[in-house]
C-alpha cells in the first residue's frame, strides 16, 4: 500500500495564485488547463457582456461583474503530474477566502502585473503564504504591453515584499518590441514568431553570447540583454533549492499568459521544482502525507454550487492516506462516523464522482448541512488539525427580511452563508437583532444576490457606523458598558463581541476592563 501511496503522493501538486484583480490571474489558470487538456478553449473575462467565461469563474454574479469571488478548485494531469489549482479571489473585499483557501496550498503562485509591479492585496496574500513558509513561485505578467523595467521589479519584490528572487528566464525587449525570452536555466530561447505573436518556437543555443542570439534579438536589444545577463551572473542571487522551499527565494518567470507566452516553460519548471503534499500540524503532532490512514480537513464550505439542486459542498483536503469513495470516517468534532458515499473532484462547476483521492487532492463533499469550516475528518483516532484564521470584519449592517412569510428561507440563507464563511453573524443582547459583518463593501452586494437568487428572499441592509470587532473574554461582560460608540453582540458560538464605532471607543472599554483581553479573531 505503502508504495503505491508514495508514488501518489509524488506526483501530486497543490498550489494557490495569488494576484491583485487585473494582473490576468484567470487568464493564466486557463492557460494551465488548457495545457493540461482539461479545456479546449480558453474563454477569457471580457466584462460585463461577453458570452464566454472563465472556466473557474461558474458563479452567475462572477460573470456579470467579470471578477472571482469564491474559490474555485481544478485538477489536470500533466507529464505525469496530477495537478491541483486553487483559484482565489483576487477581489480584496473577498480576502478571508483567500486566506482559508492558503492553507490548503502546498506552495503559491504570485503573479505580477509587469506595468504595475507589486500591489496592495498581492502584499497582503504574501504575508499569509510567508506566515505559512511555503514556497512562492513568481510569474511577471503582461509582458507584450508597454511595462516596468524587470530589474525594478525584482528590486520591488525584496523592498516590499522582503523576498529574493532569482530569475529562471530574461525578456528580449517589451511591449510592441517584446520578442521572446532568454532560459537561463537551459541556455535556449523561446520566441515569438509572426506578427500576431501566435507561434511560439524554441531554439537551443551556446549561452546568451551565441551569435544566434544577436541574430534574433537585433544589435540594440542584444546590447541591453547580454549588459542585464551579465549583470545577473555577477551580481543576482544564486539559485538555492532549499531557499526556494523555505520561501526565502522565489524563482521568476517572464511571459504573457494571454498570448500563451512563456507558460508552458513556467508549467514544466514549477512541476519540478514545487514540492509534492506537505504534512499538517495537528493535536497528534505533524500528520504526513504517507500514513496509511485517511485523514483531512474542511477548509471551504460553498452552498448552491448547482442552483438547479440547492446543494451544498465542503471542500476537503486529503492530508494523509487513500480516499476511497463510500469508506466511513470520523467527524471529530461531532464524535460520529460517517459515510463519504458520493465525494465529488472539479473542474469549475463540472465535476465528476471521485473514486479514490490522495494527499495533496481537494475532494467535494455532499453537505447535508453536519459540516463546518475547520472540521476534521479521520479515519482513525481523533486527530485536529490546527484551527483555519477567521478575521475581524471591518464592515457591518443590520439586516431583516422584507417580507415576513419568508422568514424561514430567511433564516436558511443566513445560516448557510454564515457557515460558508462569506458573512459573519452576530446578535444583539436583548432586541435580537442580527448583524453582519463582512471585510469588504463587495460582500454585501453579493450577499444580497444571492439572498434574492437562491433562497429566493429579499433583505433590507442598514449600515451601522462600527468598524471593529473584537471577541471579549477572561472578564465579566456588562452590557452597559457598552452603550456610547459601542455595542455588545454574541456570535454564532454565543461569544461576547464588542462592536466599537472608532479607535478611542475601543480604548476607553479597554480600560475600564483591564481584566478582559480584546481579541481580533474569534477564540
Amino acid at each position: 500500500m505503502t508504495n503505491g501511496l508514495e508514488l501518489e503522493v509524488s506526483k501530486r501538486r497543490t498550489f494557490a495564485i495569488i494576484s491583485h484583480p487585473d494582473a490576468g490571474k484567470t487568464t493564466l489558470t486557463e492557460k494551465l488547463l488548457l495545457f493540461g487538456g482539461a479545456i479546449r478553449l480558453a474563454g477569457t473575462v471580457k466584462g460585463r457582456k461577453a458570452n464566454k467565461h472563465a472556466t473557474s469563474d461558474w458563479m452567475e454574479i462572477e460573470k456579470q461583474r467579470g471578477i472571482s469571488v469564491t474559490s474555485s478548485v481544478m485538477q489536470f494531469d500533466y507529464e505525469g503530474h496530477r495537478v491541483n489549482i486553487l483559484d482565489t479571489p483576487g477581489h480584496q473585499d473577498f480576502s478571508e477566502d483567500t486566506y482559508r483557501t492558503l492553507t490548503a496550498a502546498d506552495s503559491a503562485v504570485m503573479l505580477i502585473d509587469s506595468a504595475k509591479g507589486v500591489e496592495a492585496q498581492t502584499k497582503k496574500l504574501f504575508q499569509v503564504c510567508r506566515m505559512r513558509g511555503i514556497p512562492i513561485f513568481t510569474f511577471i505578467n503582461k509582458l507584450d504591453r508597454e511595462g516596468r523595467n524587470p530589474f525594478e521589479l525584482l528590486e520591488e519584490l525584496e523592498n516590499l515584499l522582503g523576498i529574493r528572487s532569482y530569475p529562471m528566464n530574461w525578456p528580449i525587449g517589451s511591449g510592441k518590441q517584446f520578442c521572446g525570452v532568454y532560459d537561463r536555466q537551459k541556455t535556449q530561447v523561446e520566441l515569438f514568431q509572426g506578427d500576431d505573436h501566435k507561434q511560439i518556437t524554441v531554439r537551443k543555443v551556446e549561452g546568451y553570447t551565441d551569435p544566434l542570439v544577436q541574430e534574433i534579438a537585433g544589435n540594440f536589444f542584444y546590447d541591453q540583454l547580454a549588459q542585464d545577463l551579465e549583470l545577473l551572473d555577477v551580481a543576482g542571487d544564486p539559485f538555492d533549492m532549499e531557499k526556494v522551499l523555505s520561501g526565502e527565494l522565489t524563482p521568476v518567470f517572464f511571459g504573457s499568459a494571454i498570448n500563451n507566452f512563456g507558460v508552458q516553460t513556467f508549467l514544466e519548471n514549477f512541476l519540478q521544482l514545487a514540492p509534492s503534499p506537505e504534512p499538517r500540524n495537528s493535536s497528534q503532532g505533524k500528520i504526513e502525507p504517507l500514513d496509511n490512514n485517511f485523514s483531512g480537513y474542511v477548509f471551504k464550505i460553498q452552498a448552491n454550487m448547482n442552483p438547479a439542486h440547492r446543494d451544498r459542498i465542503a471542500f476537503l483536503r486529503i492530508v494523509s492516506g487513500k480516499f476511497e469513495r463510500g469508506m466511513t470516517v470520523k467527524h471529530v468534532r461531532e464524535g460520529k462516523n460517517i459515510k463519504l458515499a458520493q465525494p465529488q473532484q472539479f473542474l469549475a462547476q463540472d465535476r465528476d464522482i471521485v473514486e479514490d483521492a490522495f494527499p495533496g487532492d481537494i475532494i467535494g463533499l455532499f453537505d447535508p448541512g453536519i459540516f463546518r469550516i475547520g472540521d476534521s475528518l479521520s479515519q482513525k483516532g481523533d486527530i485536529v488539525f490546527e484551527e483555519l484564521p477567521t478575521f475581524s470584519p471591518e464592515l457591518f449592517c443590520k439586516v431583516s427580511v422584507k417580507n415576513a412569510l419568508k422568514y424561514k428561507q430567511y433564516q436558511k440563507g443566513i445560516d448557510q452563508l454564515t457557515e460558508e464563511g462569506m458573512i459573519q453573524l452576530f446578535t444583539t443582547i436583548g432586541f435580537e437583532d442580527t448583524i453582519i459583518g463582512v471585510v469588504g463593501q463587495l460582500q454585501f452586494e453579493v450577499f444580497e444576490y444571492r439572498m434574492k437568487n437562491e433562497y429566493g428572499v429579499d433583505v433590507q441592509l442598514h449600515r451601522t457606523n462600527f468598524q471593529f470587532a473584537r471577541w471579549i473574554t477572561g472578564d465579566k461582560v456588562d452590557p452597559a458598558k457598552f452603550r456610547i460608540n459601542s455595542q455588545l453582540v454574541k456570535d454564532k458560538k454565543g461569544n461576547f463581541v464588542a462592536l466599537f464605532e472608532n479607535e478611542y471607543a475601543m480604548r476607553t472599554a479597554m480600560e475600564k476592563m483591564p481584566d478582559a483581553k480584546f481579541l481580533e479573531t474569534a477564540p
